[in-house]
């Protein structure tokens, strides 16, 4: 038997397993089942924890059809290759075999999410999982899921065959399901479900004795049929949701049977029984297995097995109403759908309303004349709304259906069928009040819980008005700084203002989370000058803060409000006597929680608390103390809202607005333990809605957020062609813009934006735009060069340096040319993956690279590189606003040292002239800044010749 060739490995050599070939080898019992990944030239595989590299004979093409051959293969149990397949399945450097694979681990994964898993014996008996029940449009899947199968993803023979075999994909797919399935479920939390070891622990279980239960699971699983209840009208006849009768019409379950291996074949059981059907003769058999399955699950089926023909069961009005209930959910659940009559209705719906009378006005500038939103006596109204299908029912049809014992009653000159016990408990449900601030939480979540159970929520009113107002803080409009303000905002700083001011004016406390650094304090500043222009919201503001912080507080209300009173109340001779209107009042959360009395005295326009995580143990005597502080506003601020867990966000919020996250308990059981144990992640986008509008966060790297960062020099540097690119430049323009002339619409902009890509190209080396494939490189581009002798200047000076450009091919030239001048340097582009990425990364701030090659397109967001003191733009995107992103890969948060930007640009050229109206910011210029090249084909003849024209030659 032939061995491939040894493959000389090298750390380069080894590849990701994921871009291997992948084959599956089923084991007993299934999880003992193996992935194996080889490389079809028979190189080195990568070691990989949890693996062992075997030698494999595989089935590989050879000169006279197929050959058999010996390559190492790394082997991984199933649960390690998870993840590689996984990540397979949609890497552009898998093979084949890797890609079908990760396919069918995804197919498994989703199998095993939906809980289809049964339990069962192996060959050997031995507990073992195994997908299923599965259902027609999964069995569906796996057929063409396997027709898809490369050879050598199934390429290991099947032993002792002769000639050689394949095994048979479908088979083979079916097997690595249930390996996955006899897998995943075995955690250290099942034993506590199968109450012992069996379909738990790992190692194999011999079972021998439960060969009879296990073959009952299997019945109708492993059959060639699967079955399903139609529910009809007991006349046989279909049913009419009009019937005219004043007696309610009875029904009965008619039995249907599936076959397996062809999904559109469907029958009644009469039709199997009486051969009428094209079912196989063991169809009765399989039959009988599933539906004494069926009727373990939903006993009103029973009467069926001992039935000459399992036909049709009567149905009394009680089972109507269990099946309704809990009998289709079981069913469901063992593989058996029931299809319901389709001129039924039968879905009655819920949802809870909530708001204030049609004719009442609503707080803070909603509409005027009411009483303030969170007064102890401001209440509104709790009522229901109740439908069938997509028709709202009024009190009286709602008693109506509570009053009739039957399932099925008339209603509106139609038959509904409806739960008995939901529509008595749906009538049963009381109207009351809400407090406000419940209410509120209930209209920006959209649900409330009743009764332990969610219920969907609509506002009405001017309620309505005001969550949609506080979801949408863009729609709002900014207001001006105060004139009072001695400083000069920057723009987030003022939508900060603006979002701060609006809450306040609503009595809604709320907490600003921008990061340190980002002026939370000039914000508060600006807020509290802004609130002393309304009678309403003016008085002194009491800021509580650590001590250290005190200092810095004072100087900066005297900084940016000069003329505004700063009182320290701290230390043995502190005094709150005439407490000014428009005062700051500094304290430390020492002194707050000592003297707490004496300062809830004072009528305070606001609270401010800074570094509010201070206040996160919401039974602290600090916070307690907070607590008693009355005011007509609350704000926080603090740039760490979540250190630990999500009771220090209650604890921050319930301070600023009380009851609006409800009580701490209730709380965690609803959010913070179902997000922070994973067990329900719409947790978080319920909370989300419900904290949004409360807590403004911004961090440094957000777009739009001006850091304080040292200088930044921004420098063109204009560079002359060679007598080569010149020659080519002129060429190109001189074909090109004859062929453009007599083109249509279509092609003109497809000429032109090819002309553009090739001038480009040739400004920035011939060698590009010739693709050439073993180019002499150096002598030959005016930016080549001048790119040489700016890395000369920045590596004697023992700097760092990002080089940009939005082609890859010509990063790969100067990556080579550079590399044949012995400087060091990497080059990071669309294909890098990202574990050599963030190699990459860490080997450039760490020093050992001083010259970073990037593609502008894969490396111009998300990444810090705060090494570089230098950024080399190589050639323009000419977008502006692109180019700069790659820049702030220096230019960011972190960076102390002053940065250089040089922008390489060829004289006389494209570039030249497109450069020059960026820099005046003509309306052609307007334009490119969203469109780049696009926008330059909409040009005139004479215009594109103008711009394109070569000015003042070569060098």
């Amino acid at each position: 038997m032939p061995r491939l060739p040894e493959a000389k490995a090298t750390s380069s050599d080894v590849p990701d397993p994921s871009s291997c070939n992948v084959l599956f080898l089923p084991g007993e019992p299934a999880r003992a089942g193996r992935v194996a990944f080889w490389r079809s030239d028979g190189g080195a595989v990568p070691p990989l924890p949890h693996g062992s590299v075997e030698v494999l004979s595989v089935v590989v093409p050879g000169e006279d059809g197929v050959e058999l051959v010996t390559v190492p293969a790394l082997l991984l149990p199933v649960r390690a290759a998870l993840p590689v397949l996984t990540r397979a399945r949609t890497s552009p450097q898998a093979a084949r075999a890797g890609v079908f694979w990760g396919t069918a681990a995804f197919l498994a994964l989703h199998v095993v999410a939906r809980g289809l898993l049964l339990p069962g014996l192996s060959a050997e008996d031995h507990d073992a999982w195994r997908a299923g029940p599965l259902h027609p449009e999964d069995i569906e899947r796996i057929r063409l899921l396997a027709a898809a199968m490369p050879p050598e993803a199934h390429a290991l023979p099947l032993p002792g065959e002769e000639p050689l075999r394949l095994p048979d994909p479908e088979r083979l797919v079916r097997a690595f399901l249930d390996a996955v399935a006899d897998t995943l479920p075995r955690s250290p939390a099942a034993p506590l479900v199968t109450g012992g070891p069996a379909y738990a622990a790992t190692p194999p279980q011999h079972l021998p004795g439960l060969r009879a239960w296990a073959a009952d699971v299997a019945a109708g699983h492993d059959a060639g049929v699967r079955l399903s209840l139609r529910v009809e009208f007991a006349g046989g006849a279909e049913f009419d949701a009009t019937f005219q009768s004043d007696d309610a019409p009875s029904f009965r379950a008619v039995l249907q049977v599936h076959s397996v291996s062809d999904p559109t074949r469907v029958a009644d059981a009469v039709e199997v029984w009486t051969g009428s059907d094209g079912f196989e003769p063991r169809a009765r058999m399989d039959t009988l297995l599933a539906l004494r399955r069926a009727a373990r699950a939903w006993p009103p089926l029973s009467p069926l097995l001992s039935a000459a023909v399992p036909d049709a069961v009567d149905l009394a009005d009680d089972e109507v109403t269990d099946l309704l209930r809990e009998g289709a959910h079981r069913l469901s659940g063992i593989g058996v759908e029931v299809h319901w009559p389709k001129g039924l209705t039968r879905e009655l719906t819920t949802h809870a309303v909530i708001g204030p009378p049609d004719d009442a006005t609503g707080p803070g500038g909603l509409s005027s004349g009411a009483p303030a939103f969170l007064s102890a006596d401001a209440l509104l109204s709790f009522d229901w709304s109740f439908a069938l299908g997509d028709q709202r029912l009024t009190s009286e049809e709602l008693d109506r259906l509570a009053e009739a014992s039957r399932p099925v009653v008339r209603l509106r000159d139609q038959w509904v069928l409806v739960d008995p016990h939901e529509v008595r408990r749906a009538h049963a449900r009381d109207r009351r009040d809400l407090k406000p601030i419940d209410a509120l939480g209930a209209a920006l979540t959209g649900s409330i819980e009743v009764d332990g159970r969610p219920v969907e929520v609509r506002s009405t009113g001017w309620l309505t008005a005001l969550r949609e107002r506080l979801t949408d803080p863009e729609g709002q409009e900014q207001i001006d700084p105060p004139p009072a303000l001695a400083a000069t905002l920057r723009d987030y700083q003022r939508r900060g203002l603006s979002w701060l001011a609006r809450m306040t004016s609503l009595g809604l406390g709320c907490c600003l989370a921008d990061d340190m650094g980002l002026g939370k304090t000039i914000t508060l500043i600006a807020l509290h000058l802004h609130r002393q222009g309304d009678p309403s919201s003016a008085g002194p503001t009491l800021v509580v803060c650590p001590a250290s912080l005190m200092g810095n507080w004072q100087r900066e209300i005297e900084r940016f409000a000069p003329g505004t009173r700063v009182r320290r109340f701290h230390g043995a001779r502190r005094d709150l006597a005439s407490a000014a209107q428009g005062e700051f009042v500094l304290t430390t959360y020492g002194t707050m929680r000592q003297d707490a009395n004496r300062l809830a005295t004072v009528p305070w326009g606001m609270v401010v608390a800074d570094e509010a995580q201070h206040v996160k143990n919401p039974y602290s005597a600090t916070a307690r103390a907070l607590r008693s502080i009355d005011a007509r506003a609350r704000v926080a601020l603090t740039g760490t809202p979540v250190e630990n867990n999500l009771s220090e966000l209650w604890a921050i919020l319930d301070w600023t607005t009380p009851g609006l996250l409800g009580r701490l308990g209730t709380f965690r059981r609803r959010y913070a333990d179902a997000i922070e144990g994973g067990r329900d992640p719409a947790a978080g986008e319920r909370i989300g809605r419900l904290v949004r509008p409360f807590l403004l966060r911004r961090r440094k790297s957000d777009p739009g957020i001006a850091p304080e960062l040292p200088p930044k020099t921004e420098t063109d540097r204009t560079v002359s062609l060679t007598a080569e690119q010149a020659g080519l430049y002129e060429a190109v323009v001189r074909e090109a813009l004859a062929a453009i002339a007599g083109a249509d619409d279509m092609a003109r902009r497809g000429a032109i934006v090819k002309l553009l890509t090739g001038l480009k190209q040739i400004c920035n080396h011939p060698a590009q735009y010739l693709k050439e494939d073993a180019p002499r490189i150096a002598g030959r581009s005016g930016k080549l060069e001048l790119l040489d002798e700016l890395l000369d200047t920045i590596l004697a000076e023992e700097a760092s340096v990002l080089v940009f450009t939005q082609y890859v091919g010509m990063g790969r030239l100067i990556e080579r040319h550079l590399a044949a001048r012995g400087i060091a340097a990497q080059f990071l582009h669309g294909g890098t993956s990202l574990v050599e990425r963030e190699r990459m990364v860490r080997r450039f701030q760490d020093g050992e690279v001083p010259v970073f090659l990037l593609s502008l397109k894969a490396a111009g967001t998300g990444l810090n590189l705060t090494r570089a003191e230098h950024v080399v733009h190589y050639d323009r995107w000419w977008n502006p606003a692109v180019e700069a992103q790659a820049t702030d890969r220096a230019y960011r948060i972190g960076q102390n040292r002053p940065v250089q930007v040089h922008r390489l640009i060829t004289e006389g050229t494209v570039e030249d002239r497109i450069a020059d109206m960026l820099g005046r910011k003509q309306a052609l210029a307007d334009a490119v800044l969203g469109a780049g090249e696009a926008a330059l084909t909409e040009l005139t003849d004479a215009e594109l010749a103008d711009l394109v024209e070569l000015r003042g030659g070569a060098r």
